[in-house]
């Protein structure tokens, strides 16, 4: 039996016990069902070569050979990673959209006794949902947009505001960035699918009734696109500028990146990203503070003069409502707690 989706809730809500994947590793890859699991009956290689013979020599041929690659795969899938499942498992299998690939696989595991069912439409049904959420709906709550210049600790308030019971979305956080030049994380970036899947997951889950904050953005985070509709509702949503001085931002940014700092080849790699934009003797100076270990002068010699200015000017072309501001001498980890407790009080 295929399952037809109607909403983003639709997977959770049916209690599938699991929910596999059987497109190949690159597909999933890039975007998959959140919590879905990669057993490919095809793998990269293997569905290349199905599909040059289906276009240049046989159809007939390709389906020949596809049927005993994906027979040899749900084999070792069966006697690897479901080897332990009993015999009330229920699973819930898809693939790009056809159902070839999930059919063949499901019809293997129902012969077994496994309750299996797909999607019908397959990926490509889910996929309309996402983009039916971002693309097609308007934003569902209001939003809050928590400004402030570099090094105001934005992304921290933010999950001390969701711990205090606000509701948020950490756009740098669904991204894999802190949305800079010095921005990299460990393990890079989604592709922009997943990154969109992510989000719209998290919007499907909000109260409507409710604000929502997020940290002020531009309308990439690195290389990901913010969705349009979520973009304007940026730009026009009210702020809460948080306003600190430069010293305790400077302090802040090398405490909060210190795994950037740790590798001062990277570090050294991404100043040099900077002289189209800046004076010769400042990236030479900015080298001098990196060689040193000094974080802090570097830090805050990189705000004064190459984000704050940078920063000041998008938010003139892009904030909607002036908003209110919050003072904040001091942005320790000791700190923290209290700024947040006075910006919840502003939401």
């Amino acid at each position: 039996m295929a399952v037809t989706l109607t909403s983003l809730s639709d997977i959770a809500a049916l209690g599938f016990d699991s929910v596999i994947d059987v497109r190949s590793p690159s597909e999933f890859a890039e975007d998959h069902v959140p919590g879905a699991i990669s057993l490919p009956v095809l793998d990269d290689e293997e569905r290349a070569r199905v599909g040059t013979i289906y276009k240049q020599d046989s159809p007939f041929k390709a389906r020949k050979i596809g049927a005993a690659l994906v027979a040899k795969n749900a084999a070792a899938h069966i006697q690897g990673p479901l080897a332990d499942m009993d015999g009330g498992w229920r699973p819930l299998v898809y693939c790009w959209r056809g159902g070839q690939r999930s059919g063949s696989f499901a019809m293997i595991l129902g012969q077994i006794g496994w309750r299996a069912e797909t999607v019908q439409g397959g990926y490509k049904a889910f996929r309309g949902l996402v983009v039916k959420a971002l693309y097609e709906t308007p934003f569902p709550a209001p939003v809050i947009v928590l400004d402030g210049n570099t090094g105001t600790a934005k992304t921290d308030l933010l999950h001390l505001l969701r711990a205090r019971g606000v509701q948020v979305i950490d756009l740098e956080g669904l991204a894999n960035h802190r949305g800079s030049l010095f921005g990299h994380r460990a393990g890079g970036q989604p592709a922009q699918k997943g990154f969109e899947t992510a989000l719209a997951m998290e919007i499907a889950a909000l109260d409507p009734a409710r604000p929502v904050v997020v940290e002020a953005e531009s309308s990439k985070v690195g290389d990901l696109r913010l969705p349009p509709k979520l973009w304007r509702a940026m730009c026009d949503a009210p702020r809460i500028h948080v306003s600190a001085p430069l010293s305790a931002r400077a302090a802040y940014l090398a405490r909060a990146y210190a795994d950037l700092t740790a590798d001062i080849a990277a570090l050294h790699d991404v100043i040099d990203k900077l002289r189209p934009m800046q004076p010769g003797e400042a990236i030479e100076r900015w080298h001098g503070y990196a060689e040193a270990g000094t974080f802090e002068p570097l830090a805050a010699e990189l705000m004064e003069m190459h984000y704050d200015p940078r920063y000041n000017r998008q938010r003139a072309r892009t904030a909607g409502e002036a908003g209110r501001t919050v003072m904040a001498e001091d942005l320790s980890e000791a700190a923290l707690p209290d700024l947040a407790d006075r910006i919840r009080d502003l939401i």
